[in-house]
């Protein structure tokens, strides 16, 4: 013990920092859960989504196409609106909003719950936290051979 407060000492100015980054660390987590947003983990909205969860995958055609979470309904975040009658039939279902990152759900995710939306999640770090996961992805190419084969 008497090492520590002899390095405290020694060393005010790390130890200023230290506890100026604890504080602005518990601050920042205050306020988001305050805020109401919550991000899970990739293995969490695989709980949610076995759980009747509704994925919104929030990019583009064209990256959706490339690979998408299992039965995601893609809604462009340029064309996305949390007052939308095809999202309101989705209010008594949890739903997970996905992007490239993470950034783009997180807005959309405060968009729904300012909307009444209450079970809605951001997929934190996205369909890339997704993919580094391990967890299953459907391509485009995929989906159509799969069709042809039951056909």
């Amino acid at each position: 013990m008497d090492k520590i407060l002899e390095f405290a000492g020694e060393h005010t100015v790390l130890v200023l920092f230290l506890m100026i980054s604890f504080f602005l660390l518990i601050f920042t987590e205050l306020r988001r859960k305050a805020g109401g947003l919550v991000a899970v983990e990739p293995g969490d909205a695989v709980a949610l989504i076995n759980n009747e969860g509704i994925v919104i995958d929030l990019r583009n055609a064209e990256a959706f196409g490339r690979g998408h979470i299992v039965n995601a309904r893609n809604v462009p975040y340029d064309e996305f609106d949390a007052g939308s009658n095809k999202l309101a039939k989705l209010k008594n279902k949890p739903i997970i909003a996905v992007c490239e990152s993470g950034m783009s759900s997180m807005k959309a995710v405060d968009a729904l719950r300012k909307s009444g939306f209450e079970s809605t999640y951001n997929l934190k770090g996205g369909m890339a936290a997704w993919t580094q996961a391990g967890l299953p992805v459907v391509t485009g190419k995929k989906t159509k051979s799969k069709t042809k084969n039951k056909a």
